[in-house]
């Protein structure tokens, strides 16, 4: 959401103040009244008008959530405020138990309005008993709108957004918030320390990967014969390729090159990614006399990325993530990996138990370890016990029973 987003959103639903004292005031009688149901309110910037890793995570959250609802629940459907998404959208989940609310418009403020109408009418007569805020941009709204009707509301968040202080509201609002959720210890850690956030409140709800989608299998020949990569070590990153994401470190695994090509001649870098960063990259290949080692790819489409790590025999990203579900993706395919080792992706390489964590921002490390991973010899290169540790606590199963444990804590 656009920086100043809320300053404005308040002034537009400050009309309704009067209609939230008059609940709080009622509050006791009204509750005594209306019999309050256990049904939950989520409200999200978008889901479904683009592709990306929050999208991607609350699609896995709905699934969950889906999962645990019982066929014959009563108390009426879950209700999902949904700012920037459209009804033509591709929604699959908008059928049974899940009524989702569409709120994209051509004017940007009246879709604020719309949402925030039908969020305060939803939250006067249905009273549920817990609100989810889908990103901080909206943690403001949400707590203006649920204090004063004494409905508790919990705040997900996900990793850089919130690792910095955040504007005053923002802030108030996660430090008032029953529970905020997040995807990793890193993330956790972070945002307490930028915005004097009690840890007590704050929940790890993880990303996870699909195990029966994300599978070992033989190198595809088709890529081999696509990419060049015949009898070739092949090292692998899946990034975009912005200006505004060198921590990805393309460029540093670059870096390493000169020095793993000297113990492994026919070694390969297959990059995934498309972005503004690109040229860079290309030149720095150039200046380094990789050229021919490096493989740009480009974009490559979700459904094509399976086949796209099993040609891989590492898959290499000394990055800065909130979590990195692309190393769990790779560890499901079989595939040793190699992270950063000081941000999110401690968590699905459970502290360096399944692959290699290295300085970020050190090519020396970055080949070092590389060179371990080819040479096979460590058992985190065992694709098959690393598939089984990964999935053992990253799998939608355990996600489905991580969230039914914060749903059913007592705020």
């Amino acid at each position: 959401m656009e920086k100043g987003d809320f300053p404005s959103l308040l002034c537009y639903v400050s009309f309704g103040k009067d209609i939230l004292e008059s609940a709080r005031v009622n509050k006791n009688n009204f509750s005594q009244k209306t019999n309050i149901s256990s049904h939950r309110v989520f409200v999200f910037l978008e889901i479904f008008a683009r592709e990306g890793g929050i999208q991607s995570y609350v699609k896995d959250i709905f699934q969950a959530y889906r999962s645990l609802i019982p066929p014959d629940r009563t108390g009426g459907k879950t209700e999902i405020f949904l700012l920037r998404d459209e009804p033509e959208c591709a929604n699959p989940f908008d059928r049974g138990s899940m009524k989702f609310h569409y709120f994209k418009t051509r004017s940007a403020w009246m879709g604020r309005l719309k949402l925030s109408l039908s969020l305060i009418n939803c939250l006067i007569q249905r009273r549920p008993q817990q609100v989810l805020c889908g990103h901080v941009n909206l943690a403001a709204l949400i707590q203006l709108l649920c204090q004063p009707l004494g409905i508790p509301y919990t705040v997900l968040t996900y990793g850089k957004e919130v690792w910095k202080p955040l504007p005053a509201l923002q802030r108030k609002a996660l430090q008032e918030a029953a529970e905020i959720w997040t995807i990793s210890r890193y993330s956790r850690d972070r945002l307490c320390d930028a915005n004097q956030i009690n840890p007590d409140t704050v929940k790890i709800l993880p990303c996870v990967v699909d195990g029966d989608l994300f599978t070992p299998a033989p190198k595809p020949l088709q890529l081999v014969e696509k990419y060049g990569l015949n009898d070739a070590k092949v090292l692998m990153t899946v990034a975009r390729l912005w200006s505004g994401d060198i921590y990805k470190g393309v460029d540093v695994t670059i870096r390493a090159l000169p020095k793993i090509v000297k113990v492994f001649p026919e070694v390969k870098y297959l990059v995934i990614g498309r972005g503004d960063d690109r040229p860079r990259l290309e030149q720095l290949t150039k200046d380094l006399e990789v050229s021919d080692r490096v493989i740009f790819a480009g974009f490559v489409p979700t459904e094509e990325l399976v086949d796209h790590y099993r040609v891989a025999d590492a898959y290499i990203m000394p990055s800065q993530e909130g979590f990195g579900i692309v190393y769990l993706e790779a560890m499901a395919c079989g595939i040793p990996v190699l992270s950063g080792d000081a941000d999110g992706s401690a968590d699905p390489l459970q502290d360096g138990d399944l692959g290699w964590q290295v300085p970020h921002r050190d090519p020396d490390a970055v080949a070092t370890a590389c060179l371990e991973i080819l040479q096979g010899n460590d058992k985190r290169c065992n694709g098959e016990w690393l598939r089984e540790q990964a999935l053992a606590k990253f799998s939608k199963k355990a996600l489905s029973k991580r969230l039914q444990e914060l749903l059913e804590t007592k705020h």
